[in-house]
């Protein structure tokens, strides 16, 4: 069966001519009649089987006549890499049409592709994070969605995508066209097809086993053993290009700079990167620049890599389904490959596992000439902490008096001169106590006073000095302040009032020959 049997649009049918595509694969063969024909279709089966020839044909056949500059398709892709090689197709095969695609995805600048779809698109390949920060900023619009890709569901699910999965769907009119691809078909992806697709055509190809070009082995190793036994097989196996798969980002960074330091020609593929790096690292792989590849399980999925030979599990795969998507980079397009998994004695129930679910013992090997001893330290462990010898603490010395060291506190106490009470005059709201005269001269008067007896504000005291003459020792005693004005809130109380009521409350009696200020004397204005 050729690809002229699909009644394809001829300039479709040119394109993959050019391609050098002759017969379809399985999943193709039975899954663009279908879509072709406008039903929803659900497509299980392994990475590396053609499907996405197998959605992007029928998309650009079907939209091929209608409106321009509005979006009629949509892909929606787990990741940035994935998304940019779907997009990179879709421009492959649509290069003799109208049809315009714009990738849209993190990591690359927003207003760039805000440009790229006012300039004109009718395909939509997006990442769901990003595609939704553009429908909230009401730079896309998916009212007029015709058919709607969902590539590697399964890995959407895993991501926590599928909720952003919902809204999108949400966001798309209710009669249009749905195919969804996926190497696993988990609960939660069960259900979105049960609410979302109408009737769908399921095609299944060899979802429950790897591809048969692919051998498998294992390879028993002590955790700490794991890199020295990779750099051996680095340079003793033949192979053409090599991914080798780690669990965490952190152990991606770190093996690759190990194998970096002794000379190998190795690139790195992990979430941390920035988008230009991870597209530098891929790209120089693809071409033959780097070697070695070392990356998480975000290149597990959708990349097509033809020309890789080995694949090695540097840490075993948490589930078989994330086994059976990281050997899948090998033994594509009908190539052989071979798939190493190193395994340490933690690891031995999932092997288990993994024999169980693929019907078949895989075969234990061991690499010739390397040391297998629990005893050897491998170079790249981290060397034992040695326990540091803690620093002698330092003792502040004492300060020593060396003059009053025999007297004590009370001594030192009793050697202090009396205090001399200050002359001060009280003042109660603004009602001056006078300080009762000293030493004064004839007439009742004393130095610093009007009147003998009364004090007046504002005025100093002379200390005690030179008769008839000013002193060194003069001091400036403040005998009083300046009384409150009344203001809002405030009432000024009737002059002598309030220190009558002091004084009582004191249980004293005020001294009548004591003047207030601001009181006249009985009988009008005149002198004491």
């Amino acid at each position: 069966m050729s690809f002229t049997h699909f009644s394809l649009h001829p300039s479709l049918l040119e394109t993959v001519a050019e391609q050098g595509f002759i017969a379809p694969t399985p999943i193709q063969e039975r899954a663009i009649p279908p879509a072709m024909e406008g039903r929803d279709v659900l497509g299980l089966a392994q990475t590396g089987t053609g499907k996405t020839a197998a959605f992007v044909l029928p998309m650009l056949d079907s939209l091929h006549e209608g409106p321009l500059n509005v979006v009629r398709g949509l892909v929606v892709a787990p990741t940035r890499e994935l998304a940019g090689q779907i997009h990179d197709d879709i421009r492959l095969f649509a290069r003799r049409t109208r049809l315009r695609s714009v990738p849209i995805f993190g990591g690359v600048g927003f207003h760039g592709q805000v440009l790229q779809m006012r300039a004109g698109a009718e395909i939509l390949v997006a990442c769901p994070g990003r595609l939704l920060d553009h429908v909230r900023q009401g730079t896309v619009d998916l009212s007029a969605v015709e058919i709607l890709v969902l590539d590697e569901a399964d890995m959407m699910f895993d991501m926590g995508f599928l909720d952003d999965v919902r809204e999108i769907l949400r966001l798309t009119r209710t009669r249009r066209q749905t195919l969804m691809f996926s190497a696993t078909m988990p609960e939660p992806v069960q259900a979105l097809v049960e609410d979302n697709m109408r009737h769908p055509v399921l095609v299944e190809v060899n979802t429950a086993c790897p591809a048969e070009t692919v051998s498998h082995a294992l390879y028993p190793v002590a955790p700490h053993l794991k890199t020295p036994l990779l750099k051996t097989m680095l340079r003793t196996l033949g192979y053409d290009s090599m991914l080798v798969f780690t669990r965490t980002r952190h152990g991606a960074r770190r093996l690759w700079q190990q194998l970096g330091k002794v000379g190998f020609n190795v690139a790195c593929l992990q979430g941390n990167l920035s988008q230009r790096r991870r597209q530098a690292a891929l790209e120089g792989f693809r071409r033959g620049k780097y070697a070695v590849l070392v990356a998480t399980d975000i290149a597990a999925r959708g990349l097509d890599i033809s020309s890789v030979s080995h694949v090695i599990n540097y840490d075993f795969p948490p589930t078989v389904d994330t086994y059976i998507h990281r050997i899948g980079r090998t033994g594509r397009a009908c190539r052989t490959g071979k798939a190493i998994t190193f395994v340490t004695p933690e690891d031995e129930p999932m092997v288990r596992t993994l024999e169980r679910a693929m019907g078949e013992s895989l075969p234990v090997c061991l690499v010739p000439g390397f040391d297998y001893s629990e005893d050897r330290r491998s170079m790249d462990a981290r060397p034992a902490k040695v326990p540091r010898v803690p620093r002698p603490k330092r003792v502040a010395r004492a300060f020593m008096p060396t003059q009053v060291e025999h007297e004590t506190p009370d001594a030192l106490r009793n050697q202090r001169p009396p205090r001399q009470p200050a002359p001060h005059a009280g003042n109660v709201r603004g009602i001056l106590h006078p300080l009762p005269p000293q030493n004064a001269p004839d007439g009742g008067k004393s130095p610093g006073t009007g009147k003998a007896g009364s004090v007046v504000p504002g005025r100093t005291q002379k200390a005690a000095g030179s008769a008839g003459g000013r002193s060194k020792g003069t001091q400036k005693v403040q005998t009083g302040a300046r009384p409150p004005r009344a203001g809002k809130g405030i009432v000024a109380p009737p002059a002598g009032r309030a220190e009558e009521a002091c004084a009582e409350k004191r249980g004293t009696r005020m001294d009548p020959s004591v003047k207030i200020l601001g009181e006249e004397p009985e009988g009008g204005k005149g002198r004491d």
